[in-house]
This record gives C-alpha cells, sequence and structure tokens, in this order.
C-alpha cells in the first residue's frame, strides 16, 4: 500500500526549515545553558568548551532567528558587554529540551543515572513532555498519532 504522504509535497516543511536553525550539535548544547542561566559569553566557552568562533557563531544565529535577544551590561570599570536572553520563540523551545533530555536520560546516560534531572521549581516532581490532542486526549502515544495535511499543505505535481 501506498503512503499518502507521498502525495503531498515537502518543499514547505517546518520541520526541515526547523532543522536549519537548531540541527547543530552546538545549538542545543547553548540552549541548554541559557535555560540554566548562563547567558555570558566567557561563562557559556568555560561551560562547554566551544571555540570562541562557533560560540559567536551560534550566538549570532540564534538572536538573528529571534531564538534569543542580546541584553547590554557593564561590570565596574569594564566596557559594555551583552548577555543573551530567551525571547519568547526561545522560551518555546524548552519541551523540545525537555523530550531530547528524557530521551538521552533513557537511551545514553551513564550506568549511575543521567546528569541532570528536570523538576517542577514548587514541589521537586520530575517534568517529562507531554503529548497531548486538542480535543484534551493526554499522553498520546506516537502509534496514535498520524500526519495529515495542514491548511498549508501543497500536492506534489504528478
Amino acid at each position: 500500500m501506498r503512503p499518502t504522504a507521498l502525495d503531498w509535497s515537502i518543499d514547505n516543511c517546518t520541520i526541515a526549515r526547523g532543522m536549519e536553525i537548531l540541527g547543530e550539535r552546538w545549538t542545543f548544547v547553548v540552549l541548554r545553558d541559557i535555560f540554566a542561566g548562563i547567558r555570558r559569553f566567557d561563562d557559556m566557552r568555560e561551560r562547554t568548551g566551544i571555540s570562541r568562533q562557533v560560540l559567536a557563531n551560534r550566538l549570532a544565529m540564534l538572536v538573528e532567528h529571534g531564538v534569543l535577544r542580546r541584553e547590554p551590561y557593564r561590570e565596574p570599570g569594564a566596557r559594555v558587554r551583552h548577555e543573551y536572553r530567551l525571547t519568547e520563540k526561545g522560551l518555546d523551545l524548552y519541551p523540545l529540551l525537555v523530550a531530547l533530555s528524557e530521551w538521552g536520560n533513557r537511551y545514553l546516560a551513564d550506568p549511575e543515572g543521567p546528569p541532570v534531572a528536570m523538576v517542577h521549581r514548587d514541589c521537586g516532581g520530575e517534568v517529562s513532555p507531554v503529548m497531548r490532542c486538542s480535543h484534551g486526549h493526554d499522553a498520546l502515544k506516537p502509534r496514535e498519532v498520524a500526519s495529515a495535511p495542514g491548511p498549508g499543505a501543497r500536492r506534489r505535481p504528478s
């Protein structure tokens, strides 16, 4: 049986567009640290070991795409520098980061366990991503979800 997905163009695929921005390894490392409260270039460099040029490129790209914004600050007696803050677009990536962390913790953690847990600030309970549909069904499994043409779908030419 021929999959119906073959009838639809992927020229305007938002997953591919998202991966153009997020698909490089260091991008998620930078986002991980910014979500953890590390916002200054030198602190990120020290924590991650990313080369200056790669880090500068990743930060510039995330600013260019509106995921981060630069905020000026000045230490006493020093020149103005910038720290990086998440925009609303950047904050919306958090469930993706949590999902990636959960997957890594399940399949890639050291034998003693994962190095970081995502926890609810109020109660300390571990956080996990949950798929839910617009009709209120929670905790959907991957096999309960199907791809369907969206409003921007384009039929492939025959």
